[in-house]
């Protein structure tokens, strides 16, 4: 039997009152692989504690099967939890630490033939006579797992139960994992900041931040249409363009995003997409563009609905069986918070005398902050004619994805073709403007 899981507007609070999970509401399947991602911090682990027992609830309602489950003890919930640690009893066997859970569940019956089948599963049979201290990292987690596996439990509970292994361990396991609860058919709740994991095990992803839900949808369409800039920038390898354009929209002209040096001309007629923009003119956006979004200009012309910019070469990564290309546009970059965190820059005397009202400014909208996706832009009319990459990233401001046949060096300048049709415009409280948002009505032409 599987379980079924409803957690609606659950709120979670530590010391001060300030809220780790707030107004969270999900429905899961049951038999359903459902992956919680964000940032270190954002309340995910949270979630499942709450799940598990482990956390009370502050407030919202907590359902198991259809059943109020808020004050229902751990282990009257039929859940199993893995754990980041591995959380194995270092002076047990292998095959001890599986059946330790049935010897608490039923004292005096034999655990053994579900131990011996557990090892089958998870192919550590040859381990069972082990302690924690001879197993490798990966060897521990199929026996912690194991452990979890051996009780038939409605539902599995993961902690980051691969974050402490090497990478190629992680993406064995990975595999592994995603196999075994299809064959179990166990609903699965399953905590990562590895956007990679996300994206290869779920049927679904929820995206955190701040303790709230950003979105929930499918791997492919949380890529595809992320709901805001945060979960643009969250998902994606590597993480998306970012940058702050101007919305130009004269009567008698064609609609453009300006960039700073270049800009974007979109093609008449607008499309359905590019008329919401109409309503953003003269404002401050952001630009959203995927590596393979924009392409290095070959000697053919440019397809339909794509438009021309140059970049100049700044870095140049080989990775075997692609390139990723580091250009300066002359764009200037936007930032996401709790993402990454731009390099300081002098002090002029001009920022010194704003500094108080952008002070101001963050401090009435501190409550925003948590609640939603915030994008730091500076003064709109101040333009920056070398803009200082965010700290950790490389320099340039558009990150393009190519084959290895382009022999690109440092300095060159290359044509680019932008892609309209994969343009994504976020309005500067982060939320997506393009393409148009689920809720908006259809357009007539």
């Amino acid at each position: 039997m599987t379980l079924a899981i409803s957690l609606h507007d659950v709120s979670k609070a530590y010391a001060r009152g300030v809220r780790v999970v707030d107004r969270f509401s999900l429905d899961i399947a049951p038999g359903e692989f459902l992956v919680l991602l964000g940032p270190s911090g954002c309340g995910k682990s949270t979630v499942l504690r709450m799940i598990a027992g482990l956390e009370d609830i502050d407030e919202g309602v907590l359902r198991l099967d259809g059943e109020y489950a808020n004050d229902l003890a751990p282990s009257g919930r039929d859940i199993a939890m893995v754990f980041q640690n591995f959380a194995l009893y270092p002076s047990m066997t292998s095959r001890d630490n599986i059946g330790f859970p049935l010897r608490i569940e039923a004292p005096g019956a034999d655990p053994r033939p579900r131990v011996d089948a557990t090892a089958r599963i998870l192919g550590i049979e040859d381990l069972l006579e082990r302690l924690p201290s001879q197993l490798s990292g990966g060897e521990r987690q199929r026996v912690a797992m194991g452990r979890a596996i051996s009780r038939h439990p409605s539902a599995f509970l993961m902690d980051e139960p691969l974050s402490n292994l090497d990478a190629k361990l992680r993406n064995h396991l990975r595999a592994e994992i995603s196999k075994l609860t299809r064959e179990l058919g166990v609903t699965t709740v399953y905590v990562t900041h590895d956007q990679a994991e996300a994206m290869s095990l779920g049927d679904r992803v929820a995206v955190m931040r701040g303790g709230v839900l950003q979105q929930l949808d499918t791997p492919r369409s949380v890529y595809a249409l992320p709901r805001n800039v945060f979960v643009a920038a969250f998902i994606g390898t590597p993480r998306i363009n970012l940058l702050r354009g101007l919305v130009r929209a004269p009567l008698d002209g064609a609609m453009t995003i300006s960039l700073g040096k270049q800009y974007l001309r979109l093609p008449e007629p607008l499309s359905l997409d590019h008329q919401l923009l109409r309503v953003q003119q003269g404002r401050e956006v952001i630009v959203g563009l995927r590596s393979e979004a924009v392409r290095i200009a070959e000697r053919t012309a440019a397809r339909p609905g794509e438009v021309a910019i140059t970049g100049l070469v700044e870095h140049v990564e080989f990775q075997g069986h692609e390139v990723l290309v580091h250009f300066n546009t002359g764009s200037r970059l936007a930032v996401v918070p709790e993402l990454e965190a731009p390099r300081p820059a002098p002090r002029t005397a001009r920022r010194r005398r704003r500094e108080g009202t952008v002070m101001d400014r963050l401090r009435g909208r501190a409550g925003s902050l948590r609640a939603g996706p915030v994008v730091v832009l500076d003064d709109p009319a101040q333009t920056d004619p070398a803009p200082v990459p965010p700290e950790g990233r490389l320099p340039g401001d558009l990150v393009v994805r190519t084959t290895p046949d382009f022999d690109l060096r440092h300095g060159m300048q290359v044509p680019l073709l932008v892609d309209l049709a994969h343009l994504f415009v976020f309005d500067q409280q982060g939320d997506r403007i393009c393409p148009r948002p689920d809720h908006l009505p259809d357009l007539e032409e």
